[in-house]
């Protein structure tokens, strides 16, 4: 394996982009040695970076794909279904890893940091799976191995095709998905350790706390629910307003968009035009501001 493991996220997308789009892409690009395909009817975003594809189709017709693949009747009730895909997206999509050591999936509610200066600190050709929470997979972001035990690991969990044919979604990602991988996480914190190490899916994993997503029932890495109050993004590197130097692989600003932002208009929240191509910018309950 390289040096620098491959890395491909895969992001099956309908409807419409998001208004921090072109944030994201900012983000993307500040990474360029790690690529992004999307699939999606909303069109190439303006000025994305050339490490993110896109691949336009119409959602029946993606839906009309997993189906063939998944050999199951593919019929969501809305395109958030697609959330349950996740660990399969791998599978789905085998035809596009050639190419990469790993893949993986993220959501879009997110700024990147330097994802390429995280994963090699944590070495990521050790590990089979990596997720940047300690007791669940992270359905935000999560990467794996190409190999075909883990494009297939879905399949380990029982009623998995039940639970992908429903048209509802019911969270397959970081419930029935994880418990492969985290079986025990509410035994004592000494006995789940030792739990874990003879659960092989578990011990050839890595499940570490990167602090990606402050504002929820995670506290912050001092133990407290003091959350920082400003992300700051600069060439690349993403720090925030409360720990100083030190960087963080992404931040998932979840918590601020369901509770601070629908109080804004959009254009409000976006911040001065161009924004997002410019060296530095930062985020904060208002939207995206100048640094």
């Amino acid at each position: 394996m390289n040096a620098s493991p491959r890395l491909l996220f895969l992001i099956p997308y309908f409807g419409r982009w998001p208004f921090w789009m072109p944030f994201f892409l900012r983000g993307c690009g500040g990474n360029p040695d790690i690529d992004w395909l999307f699939f999606t009817d909303c069109g190439v975003p303006e000025q994305a970076p050339a490490n993110v594809r896109f691949e336009t189709l119409a959602f029946d017709a993606y839906c009309e794909h997993v189906s063939d693949r998944l050999r199951i009747a593919f019929t969501p009730d809305s395109p958030y279904k697609l959330c349950d895909l996740k660990p399969a997206l791998g599978y789905i999509h085998a035809d596009r890893l050639a190419s990469y050591d790993y893949w993986g999936f993220s959501d879009i509610d997110l700024i990147y940091g330097d994802l390429r200066g995280y994963l090699s600190a944590l070495q990521l050709q050790r590990y089979e799976l990596v997720s940047t929470h300690v007791r669940r997979v992270s359905g935000h972001l999560c990467m794996m191995r190409n190999s075909s035990r883990m494009r297939e690991a879905f399949m380990q969990v029982d009623g998995w095709r039940e639970a992908l044919a429903s048209p509802t979604h019911n969270a397959f990602d970081e419930a029935a998905f994880s418990r492969l991988f985290v079986r025990y996480k509410n035994r004592p914190a000494a006995l789940r350790w030792l739990l874990d190490r003879l659960n092989p899916w578990h011990r050839q994993s890595l499940f570490q706390e990167a602090f990606s997503t402050p504002g929820g029932r995670i506290p912050w890495h001092d133990g407290s629910f003091d959350f920082p109050s400003k992300w700051v993004w600069r060439e690349g590197v993403l720090t925030n307003d409360r720990d100083g130097d030190r960087s963080f692989p992404y931040f998932h600003f979840i918590a601020w968009k369901c509770d601070r932002w629908p109080a804004h208009a959009e254009p409000v929240l976006c911040g001065p035009a161009g924004l997002a191509e410019r060296a530095s910018w930062c985020v904060t309950a208002e939207g995206f501001r100048e640094e």
